[in-house]
């Protein structure tokens, strides 16, 4: 059954159909000359092959350099040297290779496949990083700049606060560091007014030290003391009034003194006078009665007992003494403010300046680091083309090397193939069964086939982060841009600062000490008002939206990726175009083998897919009851198609002409070309051995779907 390339070499013969669409389009397109000269045999037209594929190859280099290395941050003489190497390996390889050729345009498809996908994803990289995230940082800036306006804002108005708030109290003492001199001549009034005073109670005079002997002050037996010994160890009070006593005393002592001075002269005088003897001193013997003068020791105590000193002079004039002094010293005013600084952290005393600087300069060492990242990603992103070319001729060596390696589509020549053994009579495959069908691909079907859809299902699910993480950040930042516009529209904030006072004291009299206190407490009569009026506008935060054509930019390259996912299918389809167009020979090869091996998948079906259909028939058993059958038999048309049976081959749904196997217990359920297929045998109730092919093959050797 096998079979084997037609050959006719006799004379006259037609001229044979093309066996690709290509090859049909080129040659209806194309005049014969240029036909001919693309598909010309090994060894003709050499010199113009070779102008004409050099000069295709380092066009082809050209523009491979500008859109990989022109962008790369090196050297220009590196970029020099890369462009001269490009443009001679292309234009050498062109020229005089086939398989670089074919390696070259297969660039085209890989690039729509997860290569290109690769080389893509950088780009899509980078247009988040320039757009969201570039926007999220700005806008974050602006916030970590408005907090540390808004704190600095806080401190001055603090600041502005004190110095209203205190102007008032500045004032006075400054009015009363001007009015100086005026309360100095004053105060030196009231200090020459106050010397006759302390003099007189400084004064030693009216008394003699030795007045102090016998007084009730000293201890009996100590010596005689000085005047000024009694000044250290006695208070105001007590020392004024002894030196009261002593002056008591003094003049006591001094009138008996003259008293007996008295007598002693008129006992003289009468001596004198009488002149007889002892007659003279018979009478002037009452001259010698001195005793009499003791009779003044009678005003001492009097004296004594009745000193004029109030109880409380000496703590009035030890206080006005003080006060005097105090008024002859410099009158002066400081006002010292000390500002204490806590750390906020255990251990720490940082400034909010200081901690805004290095938030600001971590966020920039960070974007420096992403920004270095970005561009070593760029650069490796940019080798990928690489991996690229590595896939091309893996693809090509594999094309050439396994005639299994992704031999799975329906071309035109096995179209012509199946064409001919309908002619011949012979066994054909076209149309292929439903089970068939998910194993093959049609090329021209504009649909993602069943064998491709697994494979863009993945691809699909390996974007998902990427297109995720766009919307996350799109998301994120339409948020945060929300969030701080909501708080510059609604965190306006007005301060208004408002003080006023007055203060009068009136000082009442005209004395000395009325007119020094209305020059004194008299600066207290102030008035103020002051009003301080500012805003937090300066420190709002300025979020800036993304704007739509940003939002376009950053999803242009991630929509491109799910694109790539999508056109994936389309591209592989041609590769092998692209091969087949290079190696005819080995691509009809390729279709026979193909067709041979499903005409011995369909001899060898029965085997091959018994237990799958043994499986499914069980299935359907199980879940079909006796209540099913009577609805499926007797209930409205519309509810037929929801109860009907499938094809327990190719599960098509139950039709009038469907084959139920009448064996009890089976009742499989067969569309009437694959009853046919399964050569009118059910391989649910018959046993394997009886299931014979001659055609039987392991399905482990089966062809792939080329990645």
């Amino acid at each position: 059954m096998a079979i084997r390339p037609h050959k006719n070499g006799a004379k006259g013969q037609k001229k044979k159909l093309p066996h690709t669409t290509v090859q049909r389009f080129l040659s209806w397109g194309l005049p014969v000359s240029c036909s001919r000269f693309l598909w010309r045999q090994r060894g003709e037209f050499p010199v113009s092959a070779f102008l004409l594929g050099a000069g295709t190859g380092g066009l082809l280099a050209i523009g491979l350099f500008q859109l990989l290395v022109n962008p790369m941050n090196i050297y220009e003489d590196q970029k020099m040297v890369t462009l001269y190497s490009l443009v001679g390996l292309g234009a050498i390889g062109w020229g005089t290779s086939p398989h670089i050729r074919c390696a070259s345009l297969l660039l085209v498809p890989k690039m729509l496949g997860k290569e290109g996908r690769l080389f893509v994803l950088g780009y899509a990289l980078a247009a988040i990083y320039e757009g969201p995230v570039a926007n999220l940082r700005h806008n974050l800036n602006e916030v970590i700049a408005s907090l540390g306006c808004t704190v600095e804002l806080q401190i001055n108005n603090t600041r502005s606060a004190w110095r209203v708030s205190t102007a008032p109290l500045r004032a006075v003492f400054k009015d009363l560091l001007s009015s100086k001199e005026s309360l100095k001549a004053k105060t030196q009034n009231i200090t020459n007014s106050f010397e006759e005073l302390d003099a007189q109670v400084n004064s030693e005079s009216g008394y003699a030290p030795e007045d102090a002997e016998g007084s009730e002050e000293t201890a009996p037996g100590r010596e005689t003391l000085r005047a000024s010994a009694f000044r250290h160890r006695l208070s105001t009070q007590k020392m004024y009034e002894l030196k009261t006593k002593l002056r008591c005393s003094h003049v006591v002592n001094k009138a008996m003194i003259t008293c007996r001075r008295w007598f002693d002269q008129k006992h003289r005088e009468c001596i004198r006078r009488i002149w007889v003897p002892l007659l003279n001193h018979l009478l002037c013997l009452p001259m010698k009665f001195k005793f009499f003068c003791g009779i003044v020791k009678v005003m001492e105590v009097w004296c004594r007992s009745r000193i004029p000193v109030e109880g409380n002079f000496g703590q009035t004039y030890d206080s006005l003494n003080q006060s005097i002094h105090s008024l002859e010293g410099e009158f002066s005013a400081t006002i010292n403010l000390k500002e204490e600084k806590r750390a906020g952290v255990l251990g720490l005393n940082v400034s909010w300046e200081h901690v805004s600087t290095e938030v600001r300069d971590y966020v920039r060492r960070q974007e420096a680091q992403l920004e270095w990242v970005l561009g070593l990603l760029h650069a490796l992103f940019s080798c990928t083309f690489l991996l690229v070319l590595h896939a091309c001729f893996s693809y090509m060596d594999s094309y050439n090397g396994d005639i299994r390696f992704d031999n799975i589509y329906i071309s035109t020549y096995f179209c012509q193939i199946d064409e001919r053994r309908k002619k011949l009579g012979k066994q054909t495959l076209l149309p292929l069964r439903r089970a068939e069908k998910k194993t093959v691909i049609f090329p021209w079907d504009p649909a993602i086939q069943a064998s491709e859809m697994r494979n863009v299902v993945r691809e699909l699910m390996e974007t998902l982060p990427v297109v995720l993480l766009l919307l996350l950040l799109c998301g994120l930042d339409w948020a945060l841009y929300s969030i701080f516009d909501t708080i510059r529209h609604h965190s306006f904030v007005q301060y208004s600062f408002r003080s006023s006072h007055k203060l009068e004291v009136k000082v009442g009299g005209d004395s000395m000490l009325a007119r020094l206190l209305r020059n004194t407490i008299g600066a207290l009569n102030t008035s103020s008002e002051t009003v301080v009026e500012s805003n937090n506008m300066p420190c709002l935060p300025q979020p800036v939206p993304l704007s739509t054509r940003a939002y376009l930019r950053a999803a242009l390259p991630s929509s491109l990726l799910v694109c790539l996912c999508l056109l994936q299918a389309f591209g592989y389809r041609l590769r092998r175009v692209i091969v087949a167009f290079y190696f005819p020979k080995r691509e009809k090869k390729r279709i026979l083998f193909l067709y041979n091996e499903l005409l011995r998948k369909r001899a060898a079906f029965t085997q091959l897919r018994r237990a799958t259909i043994v499986r499914r028939a069980r299935e359907q058993r199980a879940s079909r009851r006796h209540l099913a059958d009577i609805l499926h038999r007797r209930c409205l048309p519309l509810l037929r198609p929801w109860l009907r049976r499938r094809c327990v081959v190719c599960q098509a749904p139950e039709t009038p002409e469907s084959y139920v196997c009448p064996t009890p217990d089976c009742e499989a359920v067969y569309c009437r070309s694959c009853w046919n297929d399964m050569r009118q045998r059910c391989p649910v109730c018959t046993p394997r051995e009886e299931l014979s092919s001659s055609a039987y093959s392991d399905s482990n050797d089966d062809a792939t779907y080329a990645e």
